[in-house]
């Protein structure tokens, strides 16, 4: 007669729950959108009850506004990682331009979309976005401040710039849910047409320097 040994069942530390919860409930807001962030359908994905989640979040509008946070913050560190002082703030530059393409970069464009809209009738989710908007803008203006104190960038203020290159980049991501593949090369670098002439840089400086990546998005 053969018997079966029963592995321990490991409890999950609260902090490691939370932040399973918060990741499973991310990635359905990229794939899905977040109106699909749900207690029911976090805990059907983690294969647990819908009571476990609201332990953690009372209230879906909590978990909502913490899926796209943690997207957000993954993107931005993904997108323009803090760089040591060997890097040139041109190179840095000019890699995060060249990763604001691809579907990588649509599928979080669309997040920001669907994040601006509900959070006009969800107030805990229009707090989070104000701060990944100021997150955004903090880290690319700190960039820009670096480039200007090295001699790198000229620019009479740094964050004015910042958001005339963010707004630009939210511009162009408007039509994520669109087919851009027509459209003509000063369209699709009119980010970082937008950055040269604003920080006094060569035209093409931020094409040639750069490497193509995918991922990001951005927020002003």
């Amino acid at each position: 007669m053969s018997s079966s040994v029963q592995r321990p069942r490991v409890r999950k530390s609260p902090a490691a729950r939370r932040a399973e919860i918060v990741a499973a409930a991310a990635a359905v807001a990229l794939t899905e959108g977040l109106e699909c962030v749900t207690l029911r359908r976090i805990g059907d994905d983690l294969g647990v009850r819908p009571g476990l989640i609201s332990h953690y979040f009372p209230s879906a509008e909590g978990l909502v506004a913490e899926a796209f946070g943690s997207a957000a913050s993954g993107e931005l560190d993904a997108l323009l990682p803090g760089g040591t002082a060997d890097d040139s703030p041109v190179r840095r530059l000019a890699d995060f331009l060249g990763r604001t393409t691809g579907e990588e970069y649509d599928a979080i464009s669309r997040l920001w979309i669907n994040a601006r809209h509900l959070s006009r009738y969800r107030p805990a989710l229009r707090d989070r976005v104000a701060e990944q908007e100021a997150a955004w803008r903090g880290r690319l203006e700190g960039l820009i401040r670096e480039g200007v104190e090295r001699g790198e960038f000229r620019t009479p203020d740094p964050s004015v710039t910042t958001v005339q290159i963010l707004v630009v980049l939210d511009g162009l991501s408007v039509h994520a849910n669109t087919d851009t593949s027509g459209h003509p090369t000063a369209v699709t670098r009119m980010a970082h047409a937008t950055a040269e002439r604003e920080l006094g840089l060569t035209e093409g400086t931020l094409s040639t320097s750069g490497t193509s990546g995918t991922s990001g998005t951005s927020g002003t």
